[in-house]
């Protein structure tokens, strides 16, 4: 019969005290960050199960920078982490969200500085920003998880990107225009909110390589931004429809579908093709009532999840990180919304 597992043998293989491995597995606290995970690691391969779900007693801090929730997208980032809060008690860990301005780099990085001392990581959703770039590095240089969600941060080492891959729902984006147009094709426009905001870049990167290679009866008559301004996008797109009536086709890689869909109802031009990201449930309206023709979704539930198993791992509270950190997106149709 096997001999059972110990904390004498939990502490060898960790090359810890006893005593320290009393304090993890009982939730005493008084451990440092590396001890802990030394500790279990060591029970999870001995097989110790008691230490496999128990919560951490150390908290951890996790800063959560992402735009105000008017914005739809972040809004549901939002309300990911505050379900994450109560969801994973195993981890011990607290998001804390902070609400940051894109157009303002500036002041986001001098946040980031002010939180490196008293948070233990960071998952952000900005567009990229040198000065951005240079404060997250205080926090990789002290050896505590970046994570960039949704869209990523060239130049920035020793951090995880988490999100889809944007350039390949950009391809999406443009087959999906391309076959709705047909052999016929006609002038399509493109709304990035930002154009450093490297996933929409990325997203109007493959729309347009997609509609050269596959679909060139298709042409780009603009590519534009709407700076994250939903009302913005609106207009653009009616401006652009005043000045080339036979424009068919308007693909928005970021906010403002409703705006939108009131520039084409305010010209009578429920013919062109309407194309959009994420399945907010005013998005959804919109697409079952045939003002929307097609929405790529990103899923925003699945990146918050595997943004909080990913710190999980890391700090070894987690006996494994999730397979991947590029997550699905889904295309949803009248048929299937």
């Amino acid at each position: 019969m096997a001999r059972k597992t110990t904390a004498s043998d939990v502490a060898r293989l960790a090359g810890v005290s006893a005593s320290t491995v009393d304090r993890v597995l009982n939730n005493r606290g008084g451990v440092t960050e590396a001890r802990e995970k030394a500790v279990l690691a060591a029970a999870r391969q001995l097989g110790l199960d008691r230490a496999l779900n128990q919560r951490a007693a150390r908290t951890l801090r996790i800063a959560v920078m992402t735009q105000p929730p008017s914005n739809p997208f972040h809004a549901a980032i939002q309300r990911g982490f505050e379900q994450a809060n109560r969801s994973y008690p195993q981890f011990n860990m607290q998001f804390r969200l902070h609400h940051i301005d894109p157009a303002r780099g500036g002041q986001t990085a001098r946040r980031i500085t002010g939180l490196a001392a008293n948070h233990d990581g960071i998952v952000i959703v900005s567009a990229y920003d040198a000065d951005i770039a240079a404060a997250l590095s205080v926090f990789t240089e002290a050896g505590k998880p970046v994570i960039t969600l949704a869209t990523d941060m060239p130049g920035l080492e020793s951090h995880r990107y988490i999100g889809p891959d944007n350039y390949s729902a950009g391809r999406l984006a443009g087959t999906l225009m391309g076959r709705f147009l047909g052999r016929e094709g006609g002038a399509v426009m493109a709304i990035a909110g930002m154009f450093n905001m490297v996933g929409q870049q990325e997203r109007v990167s493959g729309f347009q390589a997609v509609l050269r290679e596959r679909h060139p009866a298709c042409h780009m008559e603009a590519v534009q931004e709407s700076l994250e301004q939903g009302e913005r996008a609106g207009e653009l797109v009616y401006q652009a429809l005043r000045r080339n009536p036979s424009l068919r086709g308007v693909y928005n890689a970021s906010a403002g579908a409703q705006p939108v869909v009131e520039a084409l109802k305010a010209l009578g031009r429920q013919d062109v093709v309407f194309i959009t990201h994420e399945l907010t449930p005013e998005y959804r309206s919109l697409l079952k009532a045939g003002l929307i023709d097609a929405i790529i979704d990103q899923d925003p539930v699945q990146e918050v999840r595997t943004a909080v198993e990913t710190l999980g791992a890391h700090f070894g509270r987690a006996e494994q990180p999730p397979a991947s950190l590029i997550t699905p997106v889904h295309i949803h149709l009248i048929e299937n919304c």
